[in-house]
C-alpha cells in the first residue's frame, strides 16, 4: 500500500487496519498534528485529503484521529508541515501569522488545514459558511475575532499553486487492497464482485469512520476483518430525475448538503447543524442510516420525505421503505452480505410546507435530544392532503408519528388542527428518561416543534436558514 504524503510516496509497511492516521503521522516525526479530544470533536488533528469531485478532485480538512490509515492507500495526504513552499509560507499560514491568530499554539496547525481547504473552495460565498468552515476547530486562547479575519483572507483565493495543479488532474483510481496483521485482515474491494467474496464469512464495514473510528480510539476495539467500501463504483453519485432523486450511500454528509440546498431544503436545514465540517467531509449518508441510532438527525428528515432505501447483496437488490428499515434500537433490516447501496427521494408534493429542526444542549454540532421533520401539503381549500411527520429521540428507532399524521388528514391547515395532531403524539411516542432530556421534556418539546412548524410556515412555506444562522433554528425564529 501507497499513499502521497506532502508530495512525496510512502509505503505503508506494517499497518495494523486500526492504526490511525494520527498516530501513523506522529509516529513518522509529524507531530504538529496535535492529538486532543481522540473523537473529531476539537480540530486539532486535521490534515488535508484529496478527493475526487467531478472531472478533478478537492482538498478536504478532515480529523486524522479516527481516521484509519489503511483507508487512505492510493489518495493524497497533507499534513501542516506540507504547506510552506521553501521558506514561503502557504497563504493560509500567512493569514495566521498576519492576523495574530495564534497563542499558545495547540491548535493552530489545526486551523491552518481548514483555512487551507477554505483557499481551494469556490463555494463560500456567505459568511455563514465561512463560519461553518472552522467551527470544527477549537481555539481556547486567542478568542476567533484574528481566526475568523485570516479565514476571510483567504476563503476562495485558489492561488495558482502545486495544489491547485493537483486538483485540476483527473482523479486516480483506488487499487483493492488486501492485507492481514496479527491484529486482522483490512480489505477495501475496488469491485462489487470483489465485495461479495471478502463479506463470505462475515465483516464489519466502514466508510467514512466517524463512528467507527471512536470504536477504536475510546474502546481499544479490533475486529477480525474490516472491509473498507469507499472505492465502490457508484457509491457516490448524486441523480436527479422526474421522479425525485437517488443519493448514494457513499455521499459524503458535506456534498449533500451542498447539492441539497436548492432540492431538498429539509435536509440541507437538518446536515447545516448535523456535525462539524472536517466530519462531514467523511461522515457518509449510509453510515448515518446504517448506525440506527435513535438520534441520528438524518433519518427523520428522510423519513418526512418518504424515502427508500436500495438494499445490494449478491443475489441482487431489493428496496424497502425507510420507515421499515429500522427494526429496533440500533438494528436494521439489512441481511447477511447485504449493504445499503443508496437512497431514492420521491419529489414531495408541489408547494408542500417543509422543515426541520434539532434540539440539543449545545446549540451547533451536539447530539439531540430530540430532532424532528415535517412535510405538509393541503389542497385548494387548505384541507390537509398530505402529512408526514419524523421525529428521532422519542423512540428506540427514528419514527414516523402515524397517529398525529391521521388527525391531520382531511382537517384544514389550522392552529386548531395542529393541537389535535399535538395531542395525539402521546399515542405515538413513549419517550425515554436519560441524560439529555426526561420524557417529559422531550414530549414537550415534540409538541412546541410541531406548533412552531405551524407558525413559521404561515409566513413562508418552505422556511430557510437566515443567511448567518446562530444556532439552532427553533419555532418562531427563536434561537
Amino acid at each position: 500500500m501507497r499513499l502521497l504524503l506532502n508530495g512525496s510516496p510512502v509505503v505503508l509497511d506494517g499497518v495494523h487496519p486500526t492504526t490511525t492516521l494520527l498516530d501513523w503521522l506522529r509516529a513518522r516525526g509529524l507531530t504538529g498534528t496535535k492529538e486532543g479530544c481522540a473523537e473529531g470533536d476539537c480540530g486539532a488533528c486535521c490534515i488535508a485529503v484529496r478527493d475526487p469531485a467531478g472531472d478533478g478532485s478537492s482538498w478536504r480538512s478532515v480529523c486524522s484521529c479516527i481516521l484509519p490509515v489503511a483507508q487512505l492507500a492510493d489518495r493524497e495526504v497533507v499534513t501542516v508541515e506540507g504547506l510552506a513552499d521553501g521558506q514561503r509560507l502557504h497563504p493560509a499560514q500567512q493569514a495566521l501569522v498576519d492576523r495574530l491568530g495564534s497563542q499558545c499554539g495547540y491548535c493552530t496547525p489545526g486551523f491552518v488545514m481548514s483555512l487551507f481547504e477554505a483557499t481551494y473552495r469556490d463555494d463560500l460565498d456567505q459568511q455563514w459558511k465561512k463560519d461553518d468552515q472552522i467551527c470544527g476547530n477549537l481555539c481556547r486562547c486567542t478568542g476567533y475575532r484574528p481566526i475568523r479575519d485570516a479565514l476571510g483572507d483567504v476563503a476562495g483565493t485558489a492561488p495558482e499553486d502545486r495544489f491547485a495543479a493537483a486538483c485540476a488532474a483527473p482523479p486516480e483510481a483506488l487499487s483493492t487492497v488486501d492485507f492481514t496483521t496479527e491484529r486482522g485482515r483490512f480489505v477495501r474491494p475496488a469491485t462489487w464482485d470483489a465485495l461479495w467474496a471478502a463479506l463470505e464469512g462475515g465483516a464489519t464495514l466502514v466508510n467514512g469512520a466517524t463512528d467507527l473510528g471512536l470504536a477504536i480510539t475510546k474502546r481499544r476495539q479490533t475486529w477480525p476483518t474490516l472491509i473498507a467500501i469507499d472505492a465502490l463504483p457508484g457509491l457516490t453519485d448524486l441523480t436527479e430525475d422526474e421522479h425525485g432523486w437517488t443519493v448514494g450511500a457513499g455521499v459524503r454528509l458535506s456534498d449533500l448538503e451542498a447539492w441539497a440546498e436548492d432540492r431538498m431544503p429539509v435536509v440541507f436545514r437538518m446536515l447545516r447543524y448535523f456535525a462539524s465540517r472536517p466530519i462531514k467531509n467523511r461522515a457518509t449518508v449510509g453510515g448515518n442510516l446504517c448506525n440506527a441510532s435513535p438520534i441520528g438527525d438524518l433519518p427523520p428528515a428522510l423519513l418526512a420525505l418518504d424515502a427508500d432505501v436500495v438494499l445490494r447483496s449478491a443475489d441482487g437488490e431489493r428496496t424497502l421503505p425507510l420507515a421499515e428499515f429500522f427494526l429496533a434500537y440500533r438494528e436494521t433490516a439489512l441481511r447477511e452480505g447485504e449493504i445499503l447501496a443508496s437512497v431514492t427521494v420521491p419529489r414531495p408534493p408541489r408547494g408542500a410546507r417543509m422543515a426541520a429542526y434539532k434540539v440539543s444542549k449545545r446549540r451547533e454540532l451536539d447530539i439531540s435530544a430530540v430532532c424532528a421533520a415535517y412535510v405538509i401539503a393541503t389542497g385548494p381549500d387548505d384541507r390537509v392532503v398530505h402529512a408526514r411527520i419524523a421525529y428521532g429521540g422519542m423512540a428506540a428507532t427514528p419514527a414516523r408519528a402515524r397517529t398525529a399524521e391521521k388527525a391531520l388528514l382531511g382537517q384544514r391547515w389550522s392552529e386548531s388542527a395542529v393541537e389535535h395532531a399535538v395531542a395525539a403524539l402521546t399515542s405515538d411516542f413513549s419517550p425515554i428518561d436519560d441524560h439529555r432530556g426526561s420524557a417529559w421534556y422531550r414530549s414537550t418539546v415534540a409538541g412546541n416543534l410541531l406548533r412552531g412548524f405551524y407558525t413559521e410556515t404561515l409566513a413562508d412555506p418552505v422556511p430557510r436558514l437566515p443567511d448567518h444562522p446562530s444556532g439552532t433554528v427553533l419555532p418562531g425564529g427563536a434561537r
